[in-house]
């Protein structure tokens, strides 16, 4: 389960303040004195009782303001900017099943009740409210191939809440969690490790209850845009597809390669297809492609 942190210190500082000293020293989630360092500035951030009303009321007052650039701001998220080239500051919203916002969006929109895995490490610390609570479960992420229905151990791990003021370190490819929602509305702030590779790590979803994988999370912009382009037709975009089914380096990406020309080919040619899948190589590919083979022939 993600790691609790205990950093006591009082001051206070503001959000600039936090993403300079993250954009010079850096959030590097495999040196443990980084990770305290980061965690420092996030408890410090947290002790600021201002920073992020004052934020939130300023967007409000610009709301009438037709010149206001598009920002980060969604149902949950609430993006506080970069600090650096590899940390993303971020403040998360968790309604209550008493709050407007869940009755009128339901429980999956803030991802509630879905256990999942992440594909980057983050600190969290409660700011606001009681917290959400979660499930949580430890798997072998090495182990795991990835195509749905696969059997995985989960390991549980007991569940938690995220208090007002506790400092949480989240493992990327360790700890999975399913969320629940918070007592009352409740608010978190985190600094989120980014990299260049973390587009083609997968992330997955499980059912906990049969030990399963069900299916991945982690999708790009390179998959749709794939799909669009062999969908519209054209003899080049069908050859990069055929390349990356064969070779390219991601399973998830060979896999999305070969949903693309399966879209646009006849039965016979998606059961050649994806015969053809089945010997590639790769086990998540090979799993999936003959799934989609035996649902051909139902």
């Amino acid at each position: 389960m993600p790691c609790y942190l205990d950093i006591a210190d009082d001051a206070a500082i503001s959000l600039a303040e936090a993403s300079e000293t993250l954009a010079t020293s850096g959030f590097k989630p495999r040196e443990a004195e980084s990770v305290e360092a980061a965690a420092l500035v996030l408890r410090r951030l947290g002790n600021n009782r201002d920073f992020l009303g004052d934020i939130i009321l300023d967007e409000l007052k610009a709301r009438n303001d037709d010149t206001t650039d598009e920002n980060a701001y969604g149902p949950q998220a609430i993006m506080l900017g970069r600090a650096g080239t590899d940390c993303l500051l971020r403040a998360n919203l968790w309604p209550s099943p008493n709050e407007p916002m869940m009755r009128a969006s339901g429980s999956a929109a803030f991802v509630y009740g879905l256990p999942h895995d992440h594909n980057f490490d983050f600190l969290t610390i409660g700011y606001f409210g009681p917290g959400y609570w979660s499930d949580y479960y430890e798997a072998d992420y090495e182990a795991i191939a990835g195509y749905t229905g696969e059997p995985v151990a989960l390991k549980p791990m007991g569940r938690h809440r995220l208090a007002e003021g506790q400092l949480q370190f989240y493992r990327a490819h360790v700890d999975i969690h399913a969320q629940i929602p918070a007592d009352a509305l409740s608010v978190s702030v985190n600094i989120l490790h980014t990299g260049g590779a973390q587009g083609w790590l997968d992330q997955y979803r499980f059912d906990t209850d049969k030990g399963l994988v069900t299916g991945q999370l982690a999708h790009g912009a390179s998959e749709a845009f794939l799909r669009i382009a062999v969908g519209l037709g054209g003899d080049e975009a069908a050859d990069l597809a055929e390349c990356f089914a064969a070779s390219h380096p991601s399973d998830r990406m060979r896999l999305h390669a070969l949903d693309a020309l399966a879209s646009v080919a006849d039965e016979a040619g998606r059961d050649a297809l994806w015969a053809r899948a089945e010997a590639g190589g790769s086990r998540m590919v090979a799993m999936e492609a003959k799934a989609r083979r035996k649902a051909l022939r139902s």
